[in-house]
């Protein structure tokens, strides 16, 4: 286990084990290799989100899963309808962000969180192996973005022990859980 998945694991306890996902086959089927934290995170918790209180209110992030019942929380149904998204916001004038303007780059979606729309994405940058990309976040009713220099497991283990500087997280109030999907709250 990779040493964020593991603190990951110390830190937000996981439910029992999921079925195992056919990683070659969905990996084949999107058309790129997966980072092995994301796939170690999905095989540890399965579908569901950490749910972290904080000042606020309860925050939670969904991460996408294969094979999901609901089209909004399968990764391989949100990385076509995610891209096309983007086409379309761009064709229409919307501002791409520094980081995507590159020849090239491109957003993968991974995550998002529940309730405010904001997505969370792998920043794939062209020659970069799955291990290093990075997360940056594109706001739910707008279009700013921000990027995070850090891996997927990692940026989650900084929301949720409130190390990572956003504007969009505040400190968890609470420790955080993880809800698997059906789940009683």
């Amino acid at each position: 286990m990779l040493p964020a998945v593991a603190r990951l694991a110390r830190l937000v306890p996981p439910p029992p084990p999921p079925r195992p996902n056919d990683w070659p086959a969905v990996q084949a089927r999107l058309g790129t290799e997966l980072p092995a934290d994301y796939r170690q995170l999905v095989d540890l918790y399965g579908g569901g989100f950490f749910e972290f209180p904080d000042e606020s209110g309860d925050q939670a992030i969904r991460f996408l899963a294969p094979g999901q019942e609901k089209s909004y929380n399968d990764l391989e149904a949100q990385f076509p309808e995610r891209a096309e998204i983007h086409a379309e916001l761009w064709a229409l004038g919307e501002p791409r962000p520094a980081e995507l303007r590159a020849a090239g780059t491109a957003v993968l979606p991974f995550a998002y969180v529940e309730g405010d729309g904001h997505f969370l994405y792998w920043l794939a940058r062209p020659g970069a192996a799955p291990a290093d990309w990075t997360v940056i976040l594109n706001e739910g009713r707008g279009p700013e973005w921000e990027h995070y220099g850090v891996r997927a497991v990692d940026f989650l283990l900084g929301v949720l022990t409130g190390t990572v500087e956003s504007f969009y997280f505040d400190p968890p109030a609470r420790a955080p859980r993880f809800l698997p999907d059906g789940a009683p709250d």
